[in-house]
């Protein structure tokens, strides 16, 4: 036989077998008989604690804590700082990278009969926003102002 019909048959073999089930002998498992688990798990009743049952005889008022229904303990995050404000050049900059696939794609979908011009300028405002975008972007160190610890420096 070939090295390719022993493959084949192997296969077979494998794919005759696929829904067979399997022999349950133990002399086959790698494991100890104590580690197989039972086919229905046994079930434990736990038994509440004695405070926790103390706690659900005597019901408490929820109204107690404040008129405004405020848990304690509870975690209000305060208000994030305003936005930055932003400089002309990046304003016109945010506009340009949206504003010119924004009109490319209103325009293909109303089916508007589009120029050369106005399609090189609709994807040049795409691409020159984004270079904008990223040449304005820092890339130094972070200012005097953030602190003793500026994170790692190589």
């Amino acid at each position: 036989m070939t090295p390719q019909s022993d493959e084949d048959e192997v296969w077979r073999q494998i794919v005759a077998s696929f829904n067979d089930t399997a022999e349950r002998d133990s002399a086959d498992q790698p494991w100890p008989d104590s580690e197989n688990v039972p086919a229905e798990p046994t079930r434990r009743v736990v038994k509440p604690s004695e405070e926790l049952e103390e706690d659900l005889d005597e019901p408490e008022d929820k109204n107690d804590e404040g008129e405004d229904g405020e848990e304690e303990g509870h975690y209000v995050p305060p208000p994030p700082p305003p936005l930055p404000k932003l400089d002309l050049a990046t304003k016109v900059a945010w506009v340009a990278l949206f504003g010119g696939p924004a009109y490319l794609l209103i325009a293909a979908m109303a089916n508007w009969h589009m120029e050369g011009w106005a399609l090189f300028t609709a994807v040049a405002a795409f691409i020159g926003g984004f270079v904008a975008l990223v040449v304005r972007m820092g890339d130094g160190p972070p200012s005097n102002d953030s602190g003793w610890d500026d994170g790692a420096v190589l």
